[in-house]
C-alpha cells in the first residue's frame, strides 16, 4: 500500500486520497482513473485497513464505501467525523436516501452512488477538496483575512473556523462550513435547495432536497439557541431558506 513522502512540504504534494473498497476491481479503476488528475492514491479493503493508513500517511480526502463486509460503513463515517479532521465522500451501492441523510448526519461531506461516472467521481473531489481544511491553509498566503460577524459568532474566512462570542471554535463538518458561509454572504435573501446545491456542488437538488434539510438541522443545533425554534436559519414554505440576521464583514 503506498505512503507519501513525509518529508516532502504539503504545498508541492499531490491531494493524496485514500480509497476504502473491499472491491479491488473498483478500487483500482478509480485509482488507475484519479491517478493522471493529479492525486495520489491509496486504496484499503477494510476498516482496520482504513485507520492503520490515516496513523501512518497524510491523507486529503478518503472515499468511503458502505458496504465492506461484516462491518458498519455508516460507523466508519462516524469514526472518522470524530477522529479524523478530512473530508469524506461516501461511495456506495446503497442508494436509499435514508443511507444518504444518515451518512451526511454523521459528517459525511458528500455521497455518490455506484454505478457513478469516473468525470462526475473527479468533480466531487475537486469540489469537496476546494472546500476543505487542507485547501484553506494552501491559499492562505495570498488570500486577504476577512471575518464575517454575526449575532456575537465570529467566522474566520482563512482558517475556515467559526467561533463563539466567547472565542470558543464551534466544530463544523466541511460542509457546514461552507453552507453557513453561503448564508453569511447572503443575508436577507432566500436561497432555494437547488440555489445551494448549485453554489455549493455544481447541480441541482433533486433527490439530495432532503439532505439540504438535514445540514440545516444540523447547522441550527450549533448556532441558534432553541433549534427547534430558530431564529437565525429561517424556512419559506415551498421556497427555501433565509439568513435573517445582520451581518458585518471585518
Amino acid at each position: 500500500m503506498p505512503v507519501a513522502d513525509l518529508e516532502t512540504p504539503a504545498s508541492s504534494r499531490p491531494p493524496h486520497l485514500l480509497v476504502v473498497d473491499d472491491d479491488t476491481e473498483i478500487s483500482g479503476l478509480v485509482k488507475r482513473y484519479l491517478g493522471p488528475q493529479g492525486f495520489s492514491v491509496s486504496t484499503a479493503e477494510s476498516g482496520a485497513q482504513l485507520k492503520e493508513v490515516l496513523k501512518s500517511t497524510h491523507v486529503d480526502l478518503v472515499l468511503l464505501d458502505l458496504g465492506l463486509p461484516g462491518e458498519d460503513g455508516l460507523e466508519l463515517t462516524r469514526y472518522l467525523h470524530g477522529h479524523w479532521r478530512g473530508p469524506v465522500i461516501i461511495v456506495s451501492g446503497r442508494g436509499e436516501s435514508v443511507d444518504r441523510i444518515v451518512g451526511l448526519e454523521l459528517g459525511a461531506d458528500d455521497y455518490i452512488t455506484k454505478p457513478f461516472e469516473l468525470r462526475e467521481l473527479l468533480a466531487r473531489v475537486r469540489s469537496v477538496l476546494r472546500r476543505s481544511d487542507r485547501q484553506a491553509m494552501m491559499e492562505a498566503p495570498t488570500e486577504p483575512r476577512s471575518t464575517l460577524a454575526f449575532n456575537g459568532y465570529r467566522m474566520d474566512t482563512v482558517a475556515h473556523a467559526l467561533f463563539d462570542a466567547q472565542g470558543i471554535a464551534v466544530p463544523l463538518t466541511t460542509g457546514e462550513y461552507e453552507l453557513l458561509k453561503l448564508f453569511l454572504e447572503h443575508p436577507n435573501r432566500v436561497l432555494s435547495r437547488n440555489d445551494i446545491m448549485t453554489r455549493l456542488h455544481g447541480h441541482d437538488a433533486g433527490p439530495y432536497d432532503r439532505a439540504i434539510d438535514v445540514q440545516i438541522g444540523r447547522l441550527r443545533r450549533k448556532i441558534e439557541g432553541d433549534p427547534t425554534r430558530p431564529a437565525l436559519l429561517k424556512a419559506i414554505r415551498g421556497t427555501g431558506y433565509i439568513f435573517t440576521e445582520r451581518v458585518r464583514r471585518e
